[in-house]
């Protein structure tokens, strides 16, 4: 046989689109519409049908970018359609807003509505059609449309004007380009699901494959008997020349899938928050339908957030929800407020990703989610697995390590170990997308990429438009009910998370281990990005934890009520604003102002609670009281206690620690020292010796000063915000010229202030002040920067090369830390070229080591060179501030305030306590007497991390703590009052019974490197 498959192929594709997709309908007829234009924000139906409606014509041009516009379309339905449409075919509502069909979710979208407020279903690109129900003679729905612009377009990533409303232009996005209602056919429909299913899975198997060539010739048998010119009578002989192809059952040996109904939709990113909430009522809202239609379909939903917008502002679609969860079709997983980010987080705002997510779920639905669900996060924390099994799950699904630039991940179903040595069985889709169509090339690719073949047989797979929303269409149903059982491709079966890691689990119980993190070779920048937004972060991360200690221990001791509501709505703000576009810094521009904003109110109602908290446990002092200082940290500082309030004693101290010199040296440099350290300043600015007295050693290396700021071209070849290409490492500039530089100096405290202006000269220019500062009784030197920031395309660097053999760096992640290599050995090394801390780092070598403390940067990186005379120097270098210009052309521009402290000679104990001192400073207060701390730990090493009342309103406290330096401890955890009794729980609140538990005041407890506990005290009260 002569080899024709290509021509073959081409009068396929060409004969579907030139004469069967134009059949599908055999009918259609214009419907008339009116519309109201929205001012500004959106509306609910109810406020809209009450306004006044005007004709608009096809082809009206509407929908300034973010606008939205109300549609009351009316119409009739064909006489000859009733009182039921001829036999085969169906009636629809078709309306196109004029956008592309390239993709769904970031383009115009609408809801529709009946007359009387009930939901119909969604409008977007790629479901582009509403139902009309047999028998109904007269057509009257409203759609809610949102002219929402395509940011993304086709990811050139210019600088838009679409990120905020005050700078998108005001001309209309979009056009009424259809709007009828048609009469569908049926048996072209299913014939074109038949060919799409065919065509995909042909187009995957060898060529030489007998199954393909089988395909192949079945199709073109469909071909001729198919009549161009009368398809609805042919249409029944093409579908029965695909039988025989469509009938034969697969290999026993298929890979096969479970495949769910999904649809991430990211809680912001190229759009606002508050259409976030609308892009899920119409998402949730066309999943329903689905699930009315195909009684076998299951939506697997995360996010406790978004199920909560529909509760609070589609209460018809949460109810939908109760009813369809109840019905097991809508799918709860993942059990976390948001899809955060994971690397960025602190340890207890990762916790209550999944303490406020799975009590949503558990209180609204009685579910509880035994999965973590991050698909699209930026990498994974290696301290999530011990988050994830104290919260009560097991599982743990990722897809976005599939993006990675250098190495492939080598397992897709495995054991995934944390730093504590917890490990959570797991599994990477080897599908490698979140938004599958079903098609064939996916599915293919599902089985060859599958690294567990001969271990396991299965695999997951999500389908559905995503990111944008839109979820799972009847296109994709039709084609997972083709491929249950199709010769030549993987078998598919619709079910939930749970049904497959079950399976997949009982199957593989033994799978290989992954240790560590699960680090993304992409996406670096994030750590960096829109500084504002991890200050905010960071901040109210801090704030959260002073105000839920000091009003648990005012209520304890003084019967204030606990201001229980106040904390849920600051945490769920602070967790909604940690979603994986909102930290990472990766949204547009009104995303992160209003994050801002948010983030800013946060603090204020924070403020406010620890204000009253310690008004109340100062009491009404006689004859003035005394002047204490508030020490919420989880070590002693000047002479207070952890998580008490004690007087400053300023004699003691000062005995004990002299006071600050700075001398002026011949050279220009300032000698700074306060007895407990010596610290050298050059004329730059340039940090050229630091030395503890206790140990005489000198951290600076020789010849290569510390604080050196370095200015690098940022220009990512893709994903601007994003993304840090290893070549920006290729163009730097250090700032070595000083404008301005003074010293200021009293017994209390030295800075040498160094002003450096960069930029051209009468263009903008960017200032830097620097501010060194030696405090007495301080084991650091502490660095301010204060950033006029006016650079684009550029990332500003601080290094601190130290004179240090470190083989590797200790950096905080939650509730431990991690280390990492200073080398690039292997292949996964050298892709580590920008990583992820949180309060601090620490390099050492055995004997001696120094930590750094920051207050809001998370982005670094560590190298090691050997010098000339031998020794070694260990260089990190932090992020200070990038300037991408897309999604956010203006990101980061204005000022900044970021603040260092280098402690040398110090241990890993050090470094944990010197990024609690700089997160959490002291506070004054005037009171009675002194405040006892409610609980304290006989270990240094095991942290109190968390101080609260119980989330079920019982009263009981709860002491959150973890052993923070990587070694075996063990503790007595005692409460200053008494207790009914003392249990070991999870993380939410719920007893485990193997665990320790005690009765009296207080509990020993042992722990692993790194462990959390949480122990709940019943029935608590204080003296």
């Amino acid at each position: 046989m002569h080899n024709d498959h290509a021509l073959v192929e081409a009068r396929l594709d060409r004969f579907v689109r030139d004469h069967l997709t134009p059949a599908l309908y055999r009918d259609a007829r214009p419907l008339a519409a009116t519309a109201w234009q929205v001012e500004r924000e959106p509306v609910p139906f109810d406020t809209a049908v009450q306004q006044s409606f005007e004709p608009v014509p096809l082809g009206w041009r509407w929908g300034r970018a973010w606008s939205t516009v109300w549609l009351h379309v009316t119409g009739e339905v064909p006489a000859e359609w009733l009182p039921h449409p001829p036999e085969g075919t169906r009636i629809e509502v078709l309306v196109d807003f004029g956008y592309n069909r390239s993709r769904s979710g970031f383009q115009a979208e609408g809801l529709a509505y009946r007359p009387d407020g009930t939901l119909i279903k969604a409008i977007s690109p790629l479901n582009s059609w509403l139902p009309v129900e047999p028998g109904d003679a007269a057509i009257e729905l409203l759609i809610e449309a949102a002219a929402n612009p395509d940011v993304a377009g086709e990811y050139t990533f210019d600088p838009t004007p679409y990120g905020q409303w005050e700078t998108a232009p005001d001309e209309p996005l979009y056009s009424l380009k259809q709007l009828e209602v048609a009469l569908r056919d049926d048996t072209v429909w299913e014939l074109l699901q038949d060919i799409w299913t065919l065509r995909g899975l042909m187009a995957e198997l060898p060529e030489g494959s007998s199954r393909r060539h089988e395909i192949l010739r079945a199709l073109e048998d469909m071909l001729d008997v198919l009549d161009p010119e009368g398809i609805p009578s042919t249409a029944p002989a093409g579908r029965a020349a695909l039988a025989g192809v469509l009938a034969k059952p697969a290999h026993a040996s298929a890979h096969r899938v479970l495949a769910t109904g999904h649809a991430h939709i990211d809680s912001a990113w190229l759009w606002p928050l508050r259409e976030t909430v609308r892009k899920c009522a119409r998402t949730f809202t066309n999943a329903m339908a689905l699930m009315d239609e195909y009684p076998d379909f299951v939506f697997s939903c995360s996010s406790a957030q978004q199920y909560r917008w529909m509760k609070d502002h589609h209460p018809q679609v949460f109810d939908r929800i109760r009813e369809k969860v109840a019905a097991g079709q809508f799918s709860p997983v993942g059990g976390m407020w948001v899809e955060s980010d994971t690397n960025m987080p602190g340890g207890e705002a990762m916790a209550r990703q999944f303490i406020a997510g799975k009590r949503f779920f558990l209180d609204e639905f009685g579910v509880e989610c035994r999965e973590a669900w991050l698909p699209d996060s930026f990498g994974y924390s290696a301290a999530l697995p011990q988050i994830v099994a104290a919260a009560g799950s097991q599982w743990f699904l990722t897809q976005k390590i599939s993006w990675n630039q250098y190495n492939k991940m080598p397992h897709h179903t495995f054991w995934w170990e944390g730093i504590d040595g917890t490990r959570v069985f797991t599994h990477f889709p080897p599908v490698d997308t979140y938004i599958s169509e079903l098609n064939g090339r996916e599915l293919a690719h599902a089985e060859r990429n599958f690294s567990e073949k001969g271990r396991a047989s299965i695999s997951l797979v999500p389908f559905g438009w995503g990111d944008g929303g839109g979820g799972p269409t009847r296109e994709m149903i039709a084609a997972a009910r083709r491929t249950e059982d199709l010769e030549g491709s993987p078998t598919v079966v619709i079910g939930t998370a749970e049904q497959f890691f079950t399976e997949a689990q009982a199957e593989y119980p033994e799978a290989p281990v992954w240790r560590g993190e699960m680090y993304l070779e992409l996406h670096r920048g994030v750590f960096t990005s829109q500084l504002r937004t991890k200050q905010g972060n960071r901040r109210n991360e801090a704030l959260l934890r002073q105000a839920e200690l000091w009003a648990a221990t005012a209520a304890l001791r003084t019967g204030l009520p606990y201001p229980a509501a106040e904390l849920e709505q600051a945490w769920h703000t602070v967790l909604l604003l940690q979603f994986h576009d909102i930290l990472p810094g990766s949204s547009i521009a009104w995303v992160h102002r209003e994050a801002e904003q948010r983030h800013a109110a946060v603090t204020d109602a924070l403020e406010a609670i620890i204000e009253a908290s310690l008004a109340a446990l100062a009491g009404s002092p006689a004859d003035g009281g005394v002047d204490l200082l508030v020490n919420a940290g989880p070590f002693t500082r000047a002479g207070v206690p952890a998580l008490g309030a004690g007087q400053y004693d300023a004699a003691r101290l000062a005995a004990s620690h002299p006071g600050v010199t700075a001398t002026e040296a011949p050279d220009g440099a300032t000698i700074l020292d306060n007895g407990i350290i010596r610290a050298v300043v050059d004329a730059r600015g340039h940090v050229t010796s630091l030395v503890a007295h206790a140990d005489g050693r000198e951290a600076i290396v020789p010849g290569a000063p510390a604080n050196v700021l370095r200015l690098h071209r940022d220009l990512p070849n893709l994903w601007d915000a994003w993304d840090l290409d290893q070549h920006y490492q290729r163009t730097v500039t250090e700032l070595l010229d000083v404008d301005e530089r003074r010293v200021r100096a009293t017994a209390e405290e030295a800075t040498v202030i160094t002003v450096r202006r960069v930029g051209a000269s009468g263009g903008q220019q960017s200032t830097i002040e620097q501010r060194l500062i030696l405090r007495a009784g301080a084991t650091a030197l502490e660095i301010e920067n204060r950033v006029d920031w006016r650079e684009r395309e550029k990332i500003l660097k601080l290094a601190v090369p130290l004179d240090v053999h470190a083989e590797q760096i200790a950096a905080e992640t939650q509730f431990g830390h991690l280390y990492r290599a200073t080398h690039t050995n292997t292949s996964w090394d050298a892709a580590r070229f920008e990583a992820c801390q949180h309060r601090f780092v620490h390099l050492g070598e055995p004997g001696y080591g120094v930590a750094i403390a920051n207050d809001s940067t998370y982005g670094y990186d560590v190298g090691r060179d050997t010098r000339a005379d031998g020794g070694t120097t260990t260089t990190v270098r932090f992020s200070l501030l990038r300037a991408p210009l897309f999604p956010d052309p203006e990101s980061d521009q204005g000022e900044h305030l970021l603040r260092f402290r280098i402690a040398p000679g110090a241990t890993i104990g050090d470094a944990v306590a010197l990024g609690y001192d700089l997160a959490t400073p002291l506070r004054a207060v005037r009171a009675a007497a002194p405040i006892a701390p409610i609980v304290t730990s006989s270990d240094p090493a095991v942290v109190v991390e968390t101080v609260k009342l119980a989330e079920d309103g019982s009263g009981d406290l709860v002491v959150r703590l973890y052993e923070a330096r990587g070694g075996r401890a063990r503790t007595v955890l005692t409460l200053d009052g008494t207790a009914a009794a003392i249990v070991s729980t999870d993380l939410l609140e719920r007893e485990l019974a193997d665990e320790p538990s005690a009765a009296g005041a207080s509990i020993e407890l042992p722990f692993r490197p790194f462990q959390l506990r949480t122990v709940r005290f019943r029935e608590a009260s204080a003296r």
